[in-house]
C-alpha cells in the first residue's frame, strides 16, 4: 500500500473543488484519466463549469496550458503549428502551435470539420505531431481535455467512432446540488478563486504516480471479470459495436488507478464498476437504443456478469 498515491489524488481533488463545488467525483475521474496517460471528453449543457474545471485543474498540477475554441474555420496547422519563412534567417522556421503544452483544451471540439478533428488523433494516440513531414514528440505529461454541448446540432460536426474511442473518458459534471449552488451565489466569485489558486504538485510527483501505477497487482479473477463485461457489450443484440480493445486497456489501468488512489495495491471489483461507465459508455455504437439509453443497458451487463467473490491480493497467493 503506497499512500503518496491516494494522497496525490486527495490534493488535487481537494484544490480543484475551491472552485468546482460538490464535483469531487468528477474531479476525481479527470485525475483518474490523467495519471493513466488518458484524455478526457466534457459532455454537457452550457454553463456547467466545464470550462472552469479545466483551467482549474491545469493551474493544480502546474502544467503549461492552452485553449483552443473550436470553430468551423479553425485548420489543422493552426493546432499543430507551421513552417513559416524568415527574412531574417532566410530560412524555414518551425512555429509550434497550441497542442505543444501539457494540457490541451479543446473547447466545443465539436464546432470543428472532421479535419481539423483529426489532426488530433496523432496528438492523442502517439503524443508527437508530423508537419511536413518531420515528426516531433510532445511534452510530458500531455493531455486533452475536450468539451462539446450535447444539445445544439446547428454548426456543429459530429466526433467519429475512431477519434471518440481515443477519449479515455466521457464525463458530465451536470447541475450543482442546491446548498453547493446556493453556496456559489453567495461566495466568493468563481473567477477569483481560479486565479488564487496554488499549484498543489510537482512533475516529480506526476512521474512517480505513473510509474506506480502498472505495479497495482491485477488478479486473473479481474482480468477474467473485466474481459467479461467488455466481451458482453461487444455480443450484446442492442449494440452494433462493442467496446474495442483499446477500451479494454482503458478499463484495466482506470481500475488499476482508482485502487491506487483509495490506497490500495490491488484491484477489487468494485474499482472496475466505479470508473466502467465513464470508460465503456462512449465507446459502444447503439442499434436498437439511443444513445441516451447505452448507459442503462450498460448497468444491466454489469448486474448480470458474476463478480469474483474470492480474489488474489498479491502474485505470491498465486499457484
Amino acid at each position: 500500500m503506497d499512500i503518496k498515491l491516494a494522497d496525490y489524488c486527495e490534493k488535487i481533488t481537494n484544490n480543484v473543488s475551491k472552485v468546482i463545488i460538490g464535483k469531487e467525483d468528477v474531479v476525481r475521474m479527470v485525475v483518474v484519466a490523467f495519471v493513466c496517460s488518458g484524455h478526457v471528453l466534457l459532455e454537457d449543457v452550457p454553463g456547467t463549469g466545464k470550462t472552469m474545471l479545466l483551467r482549474a485543474f491545469a493551474k493544480s498540477i502546474g502544467g503549461d496550458f492552452k485553449r483552443i475554441q473550436f470553430t468551423p474555420d479553425l485548420l489543422p496547422s493552426d493546432l499543430t503549428g507551421i513552417n513559416f519563412y524568415d527574412q531574417k534567417i532566410q530560412d524555414f522556421h518551425f512555429r509550434p502551435g497550441p497542442l505543444f503544452s501539457n494540457i490541451v483544451l479543446a473547447d466545443e471540439i465539436n464546432r470543428a470539420t472532421p479535419r481539423t478533428q483529426s489532426s488530433l488523433l496523432e496528438a492523442m494516440e502517439e503524443k508527437q505531431i508530423t508537419v511536413d513531414g518531420v515528426t516531433m514528440p510532445l511534452d510530458e505529461p500531455f493531455m486533452v481535455m475536450a468539451t462539446q454541448n450535447p444539445l445544439e446540432s446547428y454548426g456543429t460536426f459530429p466526433l467519429p467512432e475512431a477519434q471518440v474511442d481515443r477519449f479515455f473518458m466521457k464525463l458530465s459534471l451536470g447541475y450543482m446540488a442546491r446548498k453547493d449552488e446556493i453556496a456559489l451565489l453567495t461566495g466568493k466569485p468563481s473567477h477569483e478563486i481560479l486565479n488564487s489558486l496554488k499549484t498543489v504538485i510537482t512533475h516529480e510527483e506526476t512521474a512517480y504516480v505513473k510509474s506506480a501505477l502498472p505495479k497495482i497487482f491485477v488478479s486473473p479473477e479481474i482480468s477474467e471479470y473485466i474481459m467479461n463485461i467488455i466481451t458482453a457489450t461487444r455480443n450484446h443484440s442492442r449494440f452494433a459495436l462493442g467496446v474495442s480493445t483499446r477500451g479494454a486497456l482503458a478499463l484495466f489501468r482506470a481500475a488499476q488507478a482508482t485502487a491506487a488512489f483509495s490506497a490500495r495495491s490491488f484491484v477489487i471489483p468494485e474499482d472496475v464498476k466505479q470508473v466502467a461507465f465513464c470508460v465503456l459508455s462512449h465507446r459502444i455504437v447503439p442499434s436498437l437504443v439511443s444513445a441516451s439509453q447505452v448507459k442503462s443497458e450498460l448497468t444491466e451487463i454489469l448486474a448480470s456478469i458474476e463478480v469474483p467473490h474470492e480474489i488474489s491480493t498479491h502474485p505470491e497467493t498465486l499457484n
